[in-house]
């Protein structure tokens, strides 16, 4: 989840927050006005002001970011304490409506149930028992409590609700660390996975020998250049055929033979550019594309690849006066790949049958 979306999260969870305390301010002025808040109206508004600036603080807190240079930056832990604190004030001043209000103290703690550390919940819940209790003290030392025994019910029941919180708070903190180290267990066993696809993919796309692209990737790739190729724009094609190539396997054995194809794959990156596209088109074939060039452009390009690889010596091997035949061919917008390969296939032959080690283009052919 991105910074942005965090941050409006924790402000859609702060808005929560204050719907409730509008709830609760609502439900304390019918206290007030049915006379069971023994707080005087010009105090209650005074203090309905200051919760509303409060909210209004923390709102603009989390409006501006400031939230995010705390190491919570939920905030959860004070607003709960801040809640607690408004709550308690109030439960200081009712006397009868006392036990009705005490579910407040419920609905403040479910606020960080499923955000707050397992200690800082007990911490929170270790501060709504004592300040409930410092009420109830306070009023007996002043001699104000008008039923010690149902204050003593009441103080039971608030320690039976805590020490439930704390336990279902403890039971979600856990639910939610193994949820989220199977969540990382799952998307590192995706991670693997698309690795593993990424093999597929290369070793599919991929000849095993020389490790250039093999045909029914290169075939992939030109017809989607073909497809996007642009008015005005030319693409080269060629293709490359190894001279004498089983006269080699037959004087020298396979593994040499396999060790001159691996040898022209080796002598082309030097002569070919990052986004040219060189792929054993089969047996001792290759095809090459080359994106947005002129004839000269692709004749030059053929010609350095014949010139080294007539310098390549595959590991001293002995396969001297290595040659090759190259068959040139340009693509033009709408043009037909099948046909574009047949041209460059006929000026192939047309440069084995001239003598070989030579390059041919289907342009020439085109105007003779």
């Amino acid at each position: 989840m991105t910074e942005s979306a965090l941050q409006h999260l924790l402000i859609k969870r702060f808005s929560l927050a204050a719907g409730t305390y509008v709830l609760v301010i609502g439900l304390v002025w019918v206290a007030i006005l049915t006379q069971y808040c023994r707080v005087p109206v010009v105090t209650a508004v005074g203090t309905t002001c200051l919760v509303a600036a409060s909210q209004g603080v923390l709102y603009w807190i989390f409006r501006s970011g400031l939230n995010q240079r705390f190491s919570d930056p939920s905030l959860t832990e004070f607003q709960v304490l801040l809640a607690v604190a408004w709550h308690t004030w109030l439960i200081a001043n009712l006397e009868v409506a006392r036990g009705t209000f005490m579910v407040v103290y419920v609905l403040i703690l479910l606020f960080g149930v499923f955000h707050l550390p397992r200690l800082a919940f007990v911490r929170c819940a270790l501060v709504v028992f004592v300040a409930f209790v410092g009420v109830n003290l306070w009023e007996a030392y002043r001699m104000a409590l008008p039923d010690p025994g149902l204050a003593t019910l009441q103080i039971c029941a608030m320690l039976v609700v805590l020490l439930w919180l704390c336990m279902y708070a403890s039971y979600v903190q856990t639910s939610r660390q193994r949820i989220r180290q199977r969540r990382y267990a799952l998307q590192a066993h995706q991670d693997t996975l698309r690795g593993m696809m990424r093999q597929l993919e290369e070793l599919v796309a991929t000849d095993e020998l020389t490790g250039l692209f093999n045909r029914r990737h290169f075939l992939r790739l030109a017809s989607r250049e073909l497809a996007t190729l642009k008015p005005g724009v030319e693409h080269g094609l060629a293709l490359i055929d190894l001279d004498h190539f089983k006269r080699i396997n037959d004087m020298h054995g396979h593994a040499a033979g396999d060790q001159v194809l691996q040898a022209f794959a080796a002598v082309t990156q030097d002569c070919l550019r990052d986004g040219d596209v060189l792929a054993r088109y089969g047996g001792e074939e290759f095809v090459l594309l080359m994106p947005d060039v002129d004839a000269d452009r692709l004749v030059r390009c053929c010609e350095q690849l014949r010139r080294a690889f007539a310098d390549a010596d595959p590991q001293g091997l002995g396969a001297a006066n290595l040659s090759l035949s190259v068959g040139m061919t340009l693509l033009v917008q709408g043009d037909d790949l099948d046909d574009a390969l047949h041209r460059a296939d006929q000026a192939l032959y047309r440069a084995k049958r001239e003598g070989r080690n030579r390059c041919a283009a289907a342009w020439d052919m085109a105007d003779a």
